[in-house]
């Protein structure tokens, strides 16, 4: 008798998770409408720059300061849960800024406070997300995963804005959000349906996480950080990154005025080719899967973003035409980097501590960016915005070529943890990429990223 068993089937993935993503879809394209028209808002009422500068600070100091503090908390409680009550949460801050539109009852306290709430829930949304990436979808699919996460978000660039424009004409303030609300409901509706698998802890020795308190959690992201070079390099370099590039693509529009000597036509046209920049890259990831090694991928991507931002920073005012073909360049090499990065991410680290690791890597990047914003308007103004351009380009290509002969980088994917003598265990389970990132006055939340808006 043949005893022998026959091999185990492959378990379906693919309904549940392209369920539950084209949930966060709409869920992403609501936060884009109402980013666009609290944003138009703020400015058609105030005319202030302070106004809308402030806006920002609300939508990003809650990420920043709490954001290694949720980490743990995913960490330790039900993602599925997370992602339900904060969806919900969101939802219903948006009901009640509606119906004070409704009543002609608005103050900009009020929209403030819908950026606040919409900010603490993203910061537990997103690495919720992230986390449960792992554990829905098989680990081979998680680069390509991330390409469609990378497509997804250049198409909402391309037609949030316009879209949103042409709704503000035709409904009130409280029409938009009340689209909001109604995407929120589709996103939390397959997760009511549909479970989400949570890390297995049962091997976890006592006084570990489940057992272990808040305080000695927390501590122990912070040192499963600390303890693995190729993590911790790989976060110090998102936030040397974020620290250069993000105040450069700030400025742009003082770039596209003062240098090529254009007008809001000139801008958008420039935006709406980062935009498909980024749907052509992530189409192409989708179908590449890029290198065996992902974080290879990642830094030849790397290398390009450099020779890109360096090639924008030497243009010359009649080459506006050039202008627009490096930002396409630029949106198109950026999904080559984060896909990858995130994938690699979500294949070496452990299951129960990848809520900790990925917002703490995202809490630090993040950070950086207002401090870069502050240092860049004085270099800016008297040296010039193609200053910062050359600055960040130059470090981005020397970074992403260091990197490669950087061996603590290079293997990251292994998963050896210093002081460990076994591969950090990594699950055949995985899941879905954060395709529902708050977008609300606080922008991309991608370790690396690159945005001509």
């Amino acid at each position: 008798m043949n005893t022998t068993s026959a091999p185990e089937k492959p378990k379906p993935w693919a309904t549940r998770f392209f369920t539950i993503w084209t949930g966060q879809a709409f869920s992403l394209f609501g936060s884009q409408l109402v980013s666009f028209a609290v944003i138009w808002w703020l400015t058609q009422t105030t005319g202030s720059a302070t106004i809308l500068a402030t806006a920002s600070l609300v939508g990003l100091l809650p990420q920043v300061i709490l954001g290694p503090f949720t980490g743990t908390l995913v960490d330790r409680w039900n993602r599925r849960i997370i992602m339900i009550v904060a969806d919900s949460l969101i939802a219903l801050a948006t009901v009640v800024l509606a119906i004070l539109f409704a009543i002609g009852n608005v103050q900009i306290w009020q929209v403030y406070a819908l950026l606040f709430i919409r900010s603490v829930c993203g910061g537990f949304h997103w690495p919720a997300m992230q986390a449960s990436t792992t554990l829905m979808v098989p680990k081979e699919h998680l680069t390509r995963i991330q390409g469609l996460n990378q497509m997804l978000q250049g198409g909402m660039s391309i037609i949030s804005a316009p879209l949103g424009a042409l709704l503000l004409a035709v409904l009130p303030m409280q029409g938009i959000l009340a689209i909001d609300v109604l995407t929120a409901v589709i996103a939390v509706i397959p997760l009511l349906f549909f479970q989400i698998p949570q890390p297995d802890r049962s091997s976890q020795q006592p006084g570990a996480l489940g057992r272990s308190s808040f305080k000695q959690d927390f501590l122990a992201g912070l040192s499963y950080v600390w303890g693995w070079p190729g993590l911790m390099l790989i976060g110090v370099m998102a936030t040397v990154i974020n620290f250069l590039l993000t105040p450069a693509f700030t400025l742009l529009p003082i770039l596209v005025t003062k240098h090529f000597n254009g007008q809001a036509i000139q801008l958008a046209t420039i935006d709406s080719f980062y935009g498909i920049g980024v749907i052509a890259g992530g189409l192409v990831l989708s179908a590449w899967g890029g290198f065996k090694r992902r974080i290879l991928t990642s830094m030849v991507g790397l290398v390009a973003m450099g020779l890109g931002c360096l090639l924008m920073g030497v243009l010359p005012p009649s080459a506006f035409a050039v202008a627009v073909a490096v930002c396409f360049y630029l949106g198109f090499v950026n999904p080559i980097v984060n896909g990858p990065l995130f994938a690699a991410v979500q294949a070496a680290v452990s299951p129960e501590m990848q809520g900790r690791v990925f917002s703490l890597i995202g809490t630090f990047a993040a950070a950086m960016s207002p401090i870069g914003l502050i240092i860049a308007g004085p270099i800016a103004d008297k040296l010039g915005v193609q200053t910062w351009f050359i600055i960040g380009g130059v470090v981005t290509l020397l970074m992403g070529i260091t990197s490669i002969f950087i061996p603590a980088i290079m293997h990251f994917e292994d998963g050896r943890v210093p002081g460990q003598s076994v591969l950090v265990e990594k699950s055949d389970k995985s899941g879905f990429g954060a395709t529902a990132e708050l977008i609300a006055a606080v922008g991309n939340t991608n370790p690396i990223d690159v945005d001509c808006t």
